[in-house]
């Protein structure tokens, strides 16, 4: 979303361990070398969908997408482009027109083609389901692209955008052209297809004349289970091979059991206290500065990560290869802090409420934490603890302080959904129309060396004036049978593909 942002707040906590079985989650399958891969991965039932274009608010709905069907691109574990469907992709002079040329030898699981048409007919429902995916394509004039030929498009932007392939890297799952019904799943040229099961609980085989090569393995199943212990009791109890999004402590407790291991994913995780700068006391740069001095990174990275992950220094995309370097590290400074609230006229003290959640482990833990390490400062935090089901719709975006969540996604996505003036989810009313143009004026920069500067230094800005305290960023953490080989490593959508994952003897 990873925006892989589960912005849409319906991972509600509550399934146990009986619904998992209840829902089919032992389906007797046997599991083993060039058998069934069983994956259990974070998915609300209620809010599953065969819809690969709209929002996607299950993990296990991206995770079934991209075994059913091709995108253009994805990124690699190091953010780097990896392209799948795309045969290339090239700009014009001006970086508004830019020519895809496709493999010609992808085809659906029905035995047709893939052509440039099923690939403009699939970016333009993208495009017009801007409201539920975030804009996610709202930088192409999808009605302007036109096809060339059956392997070529041309897809033009609204203005001078040197990241296309980037751009691409996302949700451009390919149907055919004119698919209306999503009732079931349509075709996809893939590498699996559906063979059984249901939207919680898919069966999947492998097709042996993928483009990409035969998969290693034959099955796969993708379960849906919201609550991450359940999740983990899966893998331990042998129900299931791979169990993604554990908690720190499921991982920690583990450590010694020969049976299973985890698999860490660096930098994916980050629950980032939200200030919005359009009201009291949070308009003040100086209230900022001393909130975000005023944390204890490594005691919340230790205390709510329990140590898996780093210690953050107020970047929104640490791991972003645009991120900037040689930024001091933010540490502690409690005697600076208060004498920069009695700058801005709280020197009595100054009293806020801040909102959290258990939508992710650890949240409520690093809210209630956070607030005991500002009140040495003079700062007197009542943490409310809110409903999970209802956070992402009544809290998220629309209090002055509470806990966010950001799941690995790129600086670019950061920008649309959350830091441009127009962002359908701009959080903290980061509104500044010169911040804006220098965004602009980099994305039609086409040295890439000379972008990666201005992309850097627009984060810097972000980062010290924001309205963004991002203490620590934790690893994502897959909990798999010792005998699961290659499951991805990487952040955000690259996690999603596990058509390389395998099992051993």
């Amino acid at each position: 979303m990873k925006r892989f942002r589960a912005a849409a707040g319906v991972f509600a906590l509550g399934l146990a361990m009986s619904a998992l079985s209840a829902c089919g989650g032992d389906s007797g399958s046997a599991s083993g070398s060039d058998g069934t891969l069983r994956y259990v991965t974070v998915g609300a039932p209620a809010a599953a969908t065969n819809d690969p274009h709209g929002g996607i608010p299950n993990q296990s709905d991206l995770v079934r997408f991209a075994l059913l069907y091709d995108v253009l691109a994805k990124p690699r574990a190091d953010g780097t482009t990896e392209l799948r469907l795309a045969a290339s992709i090239t700009p014009d002079d001006k970086l508004t027109t830019w020519t895809v040329k496709l493999r010609t030898d992808a085809a659906f699981s029905d035995g047709s083609p893939v052509r440039a048409a099923d690939v403009l007919f699939s970016l333009r429902r993208i495009h017009a389901k801007s409201a539920e995916n975030f804009g996610r394509f709202t930088m192409f004039d999808v009605a302007a692209s036109r096809i060339v030929d059956d392997h070529t498009l041309e897809l033009k932007t609204t203005a001078p955008y040197a990241e296309v392939p980037r751009a691409l890297e996302s949700i451009t799952f390919v149907v055919p052209e004119g698919t209306t019904n999503f009732d079931e799943p349509p075709a996809g040229s893939g590498p699996y297809t559906m063979a059984g099961g249901n939207l919680q609980n898919a069966v999947l085989e492998r097709k042996d004349e993928w483009w990409g090569g035969r998969p290693p393995t034959e099955r796969i199943e993708v379960r849906a289970v919201i609550d991450p212990q359940a999740r983990a009791q899966a893998v331990l109890s042998g129900q299931a091979d791979v169990a993604s999004s554990v908690s720190p402590a499921t991982a920690r407790q583990a450590r010694g059991n020969d049976a299973v291991k985890v698999v860490r994913r660096p930098g994916v995780i980050m629950y980032p206290f939200v200030m919005r700068l359009d009201r009291e006391p949070f308009d003040d740069p100086r209230v900022r500065e001393a909130i975000k001095l005023a944390a204890d990174r490594k005691e919340l990275l230790d205390k709510v990560f329990l140590g898996f992950g780093k210690v953050g220094n107020d970047l929104l995309t640490p791991a972003d290869p645009t991120s900037p370097t040689g930024i001091p590290q933010r540490t502690r400074d409690v005697a600076e802090a208060k004498d920069l609230l009695e700058q801005a006229g709280h020197g009595d003290g100054l009293e806020l409420t801040l909102a959290t959640t258990t939508s992710y482990p650890g949240m409520d833990t690093a809210a209630t934490l956070f607030a005991q390490q500002l009140e040495p400062a003079g700062i007197t935090v009542k943490v409310v603890n809110e409903p999970p089901d209802t956070y992402w719709t009544e809290v998220f975006a629309k209090r002055d302080f509470y806990t966010g969540y950001f799941g690995g996604i790129p600086f670019l996505d950061v920008t649309r959904v959350s830091l441009l003036a127009d962002a359908p989810t701009n959080e903290t009313a980061w509104k500044r129309p010169a911040w804006d143009d220098a965004f602009a004026e980099a994305l039609a920069t086409a040295d890439a060396g000379a972008r990666k500067a201005a992309l850097g230094e627009l984060q810097r800005q972000v980062r010290d004036e924001g309205g963004y305290v991002v203490w620590a960023t934790g690893d994502g953490l897959d909990l798999a049978s010792s005998r699961v080989a290659d499951l991805p490593t990487g952040p955000g959508f690259e996690s999603q593909f596990i058509e390389r994952t395998r099992l051993t003897s």
